[in-house]
């Protein structure tokens, strides 16, 4: 079972938090050796040496990170197909998700180009927090996109911006860390309501962070 709690009951910097987290962009711009990089700490000078296995569907990893001041939350990141053939499975699951990374390839003027439609098929009703991840700046040779290029595409968009490669670990912590911080404040300023319901929000109080809840305050618990 989940967690229940009052779908609209203000963020405790205390509480435990469940975060779900989409990834999209192109096909081969390095989607999952970026999660993996974050989830699995898997990354170094032999990345991208072998052929990756092609994602069909979603694929899903998991890590808690640290929340200012005190709290923390636990990243479910979904990995998703980029080819065209498998959209419809990955569009069910955009509605579920408080966060999305929106990845492209730093060498791959199209995967770059196409960045506006995939913010335009996640964004829906009910908006989630995105940042925008320009992957693989360690090809300096091979580079296509400028980071004022990419700069200004996220502010069109309203978005942060960073770029990463996992040749290094390079931000890609700073990345997944970004993303949680911004849902957090977001939460704090209500503008993620909606996403109680769905479940991409969750609380899920520790045993340690466990306190008599104030008068008037919607208690929260877990059912296992």
């Amino acid at each position: 079972m989940g967690t229940v709690t009052e779908p609209h009951q203000a963020p405790n910097p205390r509480g435990h938090y469940q975060f779900r987290v989409i990834v999209l962009g192109d096909a081969a711009v390095g989607k999952s050796s970026l999660l993996r990089c974050f989830a699995e700490g898997t990354g170094g000078e032999d990345v991208g040496t072998a052929t990756p296995c092609p994602i069909i569907g979603v694929e899903f990893y998991s890590r808690t990170v640290p929340l200012s001041p005190a709290g923390k939350a636990k990243l479910q990141l979904w990995d998703t197909a980029g080819q065209e053939r498998f959209r419809s499975i990955t569009r069910s699951f955009y509605r579920s998700v408080v966060g999305v990374l929106l990845v492209f390839d730093l060498t791959n003027r199209a995967s770059f180009e196409h960045i506006p439609e995939w913010y335009c098929e996640a964004v829906g009703d009910c908006s989630p927090v995105f940042m925008l991840v320009g992957h693989k700046c360690d090809l300096v040779a091979g580079r296509v996109v400028s980071a004022e290029e990419a700069g200004d595409l996220a502010a069109t968009l309203g978005k942060a911006f960073v770029e990463t490669s996992v040749r290094g670990n390079l931000n890609v912590e700073l990345a997944f860390q970004t993303l949680a911080g911004d849902i957090q404040r977001a939460l704090g300023q209500g503008t993620l309501t909606s996403h109680w319901d769905c479940g991409g929000i969750r609380l899920i109080p520790s045993q340690s962070s466990l306190w008599p809840p104030a008068r008037g305050e919607p208690q929260a618990w877990c059912q296992c």
